[in-house]
């Protein structure tokens, strides 16, 4: 894996989120400077004490600098303390603001650019990478002032004791930087694979805690522990082939420090003997020696931090600049869709090689029942995510109410379409919540309507506690056929103009999917449009029309009976599925 350059990063990250908080990112460096510059003054302090007070035997002296050390040092606290409340603010208001702007931009980009990205990698990116980069705002806030003006700093002081001695810090500081810029260098490469191996260990928790019952019933408990315990073990290899890099830093600058220390000693000491330096002069001049070589180590900690928050920034920065689909200037804001759907001559790809689906063209009158049949693989479900609006067709034209469905405001279209999926997919909280997670005014008039006509009103009616009854994720505590009737319930609150039913009633039995339909076709708004995808024929058998798809094309439409006679894909899945024989 190449090592990436600084200079590549996104910092405009930086500029967009800290900008409501300048006011804090200003006064957080000024309150360490003032702590810098008065921890600056104390070794010179010392130097005094030590020179012109414990030498010379003046008491007062020492008291009178020794309270002056005393002030200084509140100072000095003040000025940190102010820091560290400043930067805080500054940063904890950065992650919260890149946290609501990476989940704001996976909501409203296209489907097609966020579904690039697994759900435990965007789990990663929006907690654990945009930790390290909040993080990483914080420490710049503190460090980045305080180790440079403190290397800066002391470099000065030092040459105003000794010119001289001085010399012993031009050796020292190149060699230092060529260490830490080879090591900081390095270690970008080793973090970004350790994010990755979290990434995996993500997707591994997720789908265990998703698929838990699963795993029991196919005793796979120990093949899942294996799994974890392999991605879990890969993460502890790349995070400490990292740390071993990193920790190689701390004893080298340690043998640096106290070589240094001793060069420092041995010539000062002889300067001393010729009266060239005082001994106070040298305790002063050490401890500004200590004081560069630790700001040069807080600058490595720096960059090394800077290292391993780059490859979370890079990796935030691949969701932020996904392009949001372009907004028109003037949509038809006053549009009432009434369901009337065309496609015509439409073409479809996932992948720019191949085409999925080929020269589509019907027609859906408003109020009509369009049934959708096919094997798996034939382009049910990405048909109906057209629709929505989900994806982009790459040719040919998607008609709403004859109005082209990119005119129409997004925001109208899904206001007007109700959609069950394949899965069940139910967010926990009361069945009342759910309900009104689809639509915030409906009352409970509308809702036990609709829960009547998903024939799921008896079984709620009979809870302890009806509609607060609380479900859990993903209905955790209903059976599969009880999910899906409450979806069915949830998509008909919406009180929609185009009713989508993506082989929702799979784990229904016979009857009570009959039932459905009927209360579909009887009970429902007439103005309602109804797609219904199904693997069953039985399903669309009184359908106005139905569409028989093969390999991403339409080989039938007509009715149940037109289809029967003209259609051979259809007639051979009706066969299958009834045993009868049928004679053309």
């Amino acid at each position: 894996m190449r090592n990436k350059n600084f200079e590549k990063w996104n910092f405009s990250i930086f500029f967009e989120y800290l900008k409501p908080y300048k006011k804090s990112v200003i006064l957080a460096p000024l309150f360490m400077i003032l702590e810098v510059v008065m921890d600056l003054f104390q070794p010179k302090l010392l130097a005094h004490i030590i020179d012109d007070g414990i030498i010379k035997g003046d008491l007062k002296f020492i008291i009178h600098t020794g309270f002056l050390m005393l002030g200084i040092a509140v100072v000095g606290l003040i000025g940190g303390i102010g820091c560290t409340i400043f930067s805080s603010i500054a940063s904890q208001n950065f992650g919260h603001d890149l946290r609501k702007g990476i989940f704001k931009k996976i909501q409203s980009v296209q489907f097609k650019d966020s579904s690039k990205f697994s759900p435990s990698s965007l789990i990663t990116r929006l907690t654990n990478d945009v930790s390290q980069v909040q993080q990483l705002v914080l420490i710049s806030l503190r460090m980045l002032v305080r180790a440079p003006f403190l290397c800066l700093g002391g470099i000065i002081m030092a040459f105003s004791i000794n010119l001289k001695l001085s010399l012993i810090i031009f050796i020292v500081i190149p060699l230092l930087l060529f260490i830490f810029y080879f090591i900081t260098r390095k270690s970008f490469s080793l973090f970004t694979v350790m994010q990755n191996k979290i990434d995996r260990i993500n997707l591994i928790i997720r789908e265990n805690l998703a698929g838990i019952r699963v795993i029991k019933i196919f005793n796979r408990e120990q093949y899942e522990k294996e799994r974890f315990e392999n991605a879990n073990a890969e993460l502890v290899v790349a995070s400490l082939k990292a740390i071993k890099l990193i920790v190689k830093i701390g004893p080298i600058v340690m043998i640096i420090v106290n070589l240094s220390i001793i060069a420092v000693l041995w010539f000062g000491g002889r300067m001393s003997l010729n009266g060239e330096i005082m001994v106070g002069e040298i305790m002063a001049f050490i401890n500004y020696l200590m004081i560069i070589l630790m700001s040069l180590m807080m600058i490595s900690n720096l960059f090394i931090f800077i290292s391993r928050a780059g490859a979370s920034i890079e990796r935030i920065d691949e969701i932020l600049k996904i392009k949001e689909p372009s907004r028109k200037e003037k949509f038809y804001q006053s549009v009432s869709i009434k369901g009337k759907v065309d496609f015509k001559n439409v073409f479809f790809s996932y992948t720019s090689d191949t085409q999925f689906l080929q020269n589509i063209s019907f027609s859906i009158e408003a109020g009509e029942t369009l049934g959708i049949v096919g094997i798996t693989g034939s382009g049910k479900t990405t048909l109906l995510n057209l629709i929505t609006g989900l994806y982009q067709p790459v040719s040919g034209e998607i008609l709403i109410d004859g109005r082209k469905i990119n005119d129409i405001d997004p925001y109208i279209l899904k206001e007007n379409i109700g959609f069950v999926t394949q899965e069940a997919i139910i967010f926990s909280g009361t069945i009342r919540e759910i309900m009104r997670w689809a639509n915030e005014n409906v009352s409970d008039v509308e809702i036990s309507e609709a829960l009547k006509i998903a024939e799921i009103y008896d079984f709620v009616k009979k809870l302890p506690y009806g509609f607060e009854t609380f479900i859990g994720q993903k209905g955790v505590n209903l059976s599969g056929g009880q999910k899906q009737r409450l979806t069915i319930a949830r998509a008909l609150v919406r009180k929609p103009k185009i009713l989508i039913l993506d082989d929702c009633t799979s784990s229904v039995d016979f009857i009570t999917e009959k039932r459905i339909l009927k209360n579909l076709k009887g009970r429902l708004n007439t103005c309602c449009t109804k797609v219904i995808v199904t693997p069953r024929i039985f399903t669309v058998i009184e359908a106005d029309k139905i569409i028989v798809l093969e390999k991403g094309k339409i080989v039938g439409i007509g009715d149940h009976k037109q289809l029967l006679e003209n259609c051979d894909v259809y007639r051979e899945i009706y066969e299958s599925q009834t045993g009868e024989r049928i004679n053309v």
